[in-house]
């Protein structure tokens, strides 16, 4: 039997339209709350980072509901770097994946010349990813130099009304943010 779906009708609507407009969200993740957006829409993204007051050139993590959705970004990579990063997915596990054809934003990538990709488990993160139809930006909701959200209440502190939506659910059963792995050392950077 399927589990059941964290978001209804109406709140997959409501998502897929704010992130369409633009709009930026709050959303529970394995181990702490996210922030979320439309990666290919340069506002969005700002509007992220001046939240966060965090740099551009850090660079953001892509979340995805499945591989199929971050399949573009594998599909350049030889065959054993492409099995090395779904060897994690779907998981909590963020894999630094080469991006030399520049198919992802300067301003999701950053100043590296790799992305970020997270294949999440998660029920809310892979409704979210599904009804927005594509990988969304995935950062802790936490303005720089504070501890992550590790609940709504906690979100609404840090940024009161200056989000979209706050997408309601449950943190998963992580108590650290995911690990993040470059596939091409195979070093762990967290």
């Amino acid at each position: 039997m399927a589990a059941p779906d964290p978001l209804n009708r109406q709140q997959r609507e409501l998502v897929r339209n704010i992130i369409q407009k633009g709009g930026v969200i709050a959303y529970p993740t394995e181990a702490v709350w996210g922030l979320g957006c439309d990666p290919w829409n340069s506002e969005a993204v700002r509007r992220i980072l001046e939240l966060k007051s965090r740099p551009v050139d850090k660079g953001l993590i892509l979340v995805a509901a499945s591989i199929e959705q971050v399949r573009f970004l594998l599909t350049p990579l030889p065959e054993e770097l492409q099995q090395q990063a779904m060897s994690h997915w779907p998981g909590p596990v963020t894999c630094l994946i080469p991006d030399t054809n520049r198919q992802t934003p300067d301003w999701v990538r950053g100043s590296h010349n790799s992305i970020a990709v997270r294949v999440s488990e998660h029920p809310v993160v892979k409704a979210l990813c599904d009804s927005a139809g594509m990988p969304l930006v995935s950062t802790s909701c936490n303005p720089a130099g504070q501890e992550p959200a590790r609940d709504a209440a906690q979100v609404r502190c840090y940024f009161n009304n200056q989000l979209d939506y706050i997408v309601p659910g449950e943190l998963g059963g992580n108590h650290k943010p995911s690990r993040i792995i470059d596939i091409v050392s195979g070093k762990q950077l967290r």
